[in-house]
């Protein structure tokens, strides 16, 4: 479990750090735009207060998506302590947890989420942004898929270390 309380309060760091960095030090919330690698790379100011891509922003569902995401953290936590899970297991459970907590303080601190990473290719314009959390939180729900089921301990010494 340490594996995944670690991962979950770096992830939540450095999310944290970033958006305070990108939107306030740097004012993306005045600038809305600074291109950092053009076209490859750039950030955009996006306050999202629906799910993923903006979805059912129209609706004031703030307070829902916190206690959901709060929920689904503790699920994620409690399956990982009940099964213990491989070492990528409890590392993909703590980029879920970290990224769905750092994206729920954004919701209380500012009703929304504050997304600002923007990459375009190949004369592609992409008009969504995400941020260091939504990146965690989709790898990390990735890794669970792949590697829960899988224990690097024995049934017996895994009963032996939750007890």
């Amino acid at each position: 479990m340490k594996l995944t309380y670690w991962t979950a309060f770096w992830v939540f760091i450095v999310d944290q750090a970033t958006k305070y960095i990108v939107v306030h030090w740097m004012d993306l919330v005045s600038e809305m735009r600074i291109d950092i690698w053009p076209p490859f790379l750039t950030f955009r100011m996006a306050w999202n207060r629906g799910v993923n891509f903006g979805l059912f922003s129209g609706f004031d569902a703030r307070w829902v998506l916190v206690g959901l995401a709060i929920v689904i953290s503790l699920a994620v936590l409690w399956w990982i302590h009940r099964d213990g899970g491989s070492r990528m297991a409890r590392f993909s459970a703590g980029l879920l947890v970290g990224g769905a907590i750092g994206n729920v303080v954004d919701r209380v601190l500012y009703s929304a989420v504050a997304d600002f990473i923007n990459m375009t290719c190949c004369g592609i314009e992409n008009p969504y942004a995400f941020n260091i959390a939504d990146i965690a939180i989709f790898i990390g729900a990735i890794g669970l898929a792949f590697f829960t089921g899988k224990s690097d301990h024995k049934p017996a010494e895994r009963r032996r270390k939750n007890a």
